[in-house]
């Protein structure tokens, strides 16, 4: 015999939100594990103690913010009415069954008023890092970094080209001492002043979001993109740092500036880091050498002229500061330009008469010119590490650390696409996203050490 179930719903039931959520919900373990108390003395500067309207208790509104990343909910709308109806994110926000949920707008009006030009996700960001730190879940010894791409709000067909100023190498200073002193050990004079020409170049320049930047990468998609460039601890794959460039900013760029933060902000002792080839380059290596580090780096992949003779066939003499050519003649040093390149050349009236000139070199006075770096040396000490047994099994972390941190942030919380447009907004969501990833792993891995005693 069928019976129609709708009589039951319109009985009154006395029933209590503690027991209409499951026990091992994910959020009853963020709200055990997680102190949101802090918040609210980040947050006291930007409020007002004495006048106008009573303003929503900021741990809910940033408890609102969270759940709309835990959940890879994009809209704001959307979000309060999932909050109506999900007895699991009332319960979490502190809401009775029949409790008014904060407006949507609530959000929005924030982020654009009152956290405008604030360090506040960034904050939070450090806070939740500090917590990881307090649980022993962060060593600090061992550093993965990689950038990932994340799709502007953009149109990659509406943009206009213009002409911008490149930006200024922040190791140029450094540089230009190493090369003035490598002259003068080689006995050349000093390089005049380097004059003061902004050098300009084309890009294309999005009409709809300005700030992104259009990447053109092989093997990667062509259009308007930001970049996530994100480093975890190697302990538990904790996220300690975050940083969003324009999707047309080199990976290696920022990246000792990032790691000189997480130093001086968390007190890391740095001893090794593992990094995709895009950060093989004489300043990084020179700079991880500096401070110390074991740095693991890919090979990058080289494409010289076919049927000439590879760089990496000269043999150079360190001691006599020199290189030996294949068929044995010596490519004695010339000089060192501005970028920091020595010039070994040879002799044209040898290289004339030599049968292999043709697999050597195609220039028209028959002579032969090999650069290196004045940081060559760093360099190389770095492509050794990578092929040591601890750098072969610290390189083999990336895939189960930084790579499955992308997966992850993509996958589970919406972050293939930018949802909001400008460098502030998308530096947000990547703050914000990271923030819930690492809540997810405190809790996971707290309630797993309560479990087993």
């Amino acid at each position: 015999m069928l019976r129609p179930n709708r009589e039951k719903q319109q009985s009154y039931e006395l029933v209590s939100i503690e027991d209409l959520v499951p026990a091992d919900h994910m959020l009853r373990k963020i709200d055990k594990y997680i102190d949101f108390t802090f918040i609210n003395e980040k947050v006291r500067p930007l409020y007002c103690e004495d006048n106008g309207r009573p303003a929503v208790d900021p741990v809910v509104l940033f408890k609102m913010i969270f759940l709309g990343y835990f959940y890879s909910i994009r809209s704001e709308r959307q979000l309060e009415k999932e909050i109506q109806t999900n007895l699991a994110y009332r319960w979490f926000l502190g809401f009775g069954l029949t409790d008014r949920i904060p407006d949507h707008s609530t959000i929005s009006w924030n982020r654009r008023t009152r956290f405008k030009d604030t360090t506040i996700f960034q904050d939070i960001f450090d806070e939740i890092v500090l917590q990881a730190i307090s649980h022993r879940m962060v060593g600090g010894r061992v550093l993965i970094s990689d950038s990932t791409h994340v799709k502007a709000n953009a149109n990659k067909h509406k943009y206009t080209r213009q002409q911008v100023e490149e930006n200024t190498k922040a190791y140029l200073e450094e540089l230009n001492a190493a090369v003035e002193a490598d002259r003068r050990a080689n006995g050349k004079k000093p390089l005049k002043p380097r004059e003061e020409v902004n050098e300009d170049k084309e890009v294309k320049v999005s009409t709809t979001d300005p700030d992104s930047g259009y990447m053109v990468r092989e093997g990667k998609p062509e259009g308007f993109f930001y970049l996530d460039h994100r480093t975890v601890d190697a302990k538990y794959n904790l996220i300690t740092d975050v940083f969003v460039t324009p999707g047309n900013v080199h990976d290696s760029v920022p990246y000792l500036d990032r790691l000189d933060r997480q130093a001086e902000r968390f007190g890391f002792k740095v001893e090794a880091v593992a990094l995709d080839s895009g950060y093989l380059t004489a300043p990084i290596c020179n700079g991880l050498e500096k401070r110390k580090i074991f740095g693991v780096i890919a090979h990058r992949r080289f494409h010289p002229t076919q049927g000439l003779y590879h760089k990496h066939e000269f043999k150079y003499d360190a001691e006599r500061n020199l290189y030996v050519c294949p068929q044995g003649q010596e490519l004695p040093y010339k000089t060192t330009d501005r970028e920091g390149y020595r010039h070994y050349a040879s002799d044209p009236k040898q290289c004339a008469a030599c049968p292999m000139l043709d697999k050597c070199t195609r220039s028209r006075n028959h002579r032969k010119v090999v650069t290196r770096h004045v940081w060559e040396g760093s360099k190389e000490r770095v492509r050794l590490n990578r092929l040591s047994k601890s750098g072969k099994k610290l390189y083999r972390k990336r895939k189960e650390t930084i790579e499955r941190s992308f997966a992850d942030a993509k996958q589970l919380h919406g972050f293939r696409y930018c949802r909001l447009r400008g460098l502030r907004n998308a530096t947000e969501q990547a703050l914000m996203t990271a923030t819930v990833q690492n809540m997810k792993k405190i809790a996971l891995h707290l309630e797993r050490k309560v479990i087993q005693g």
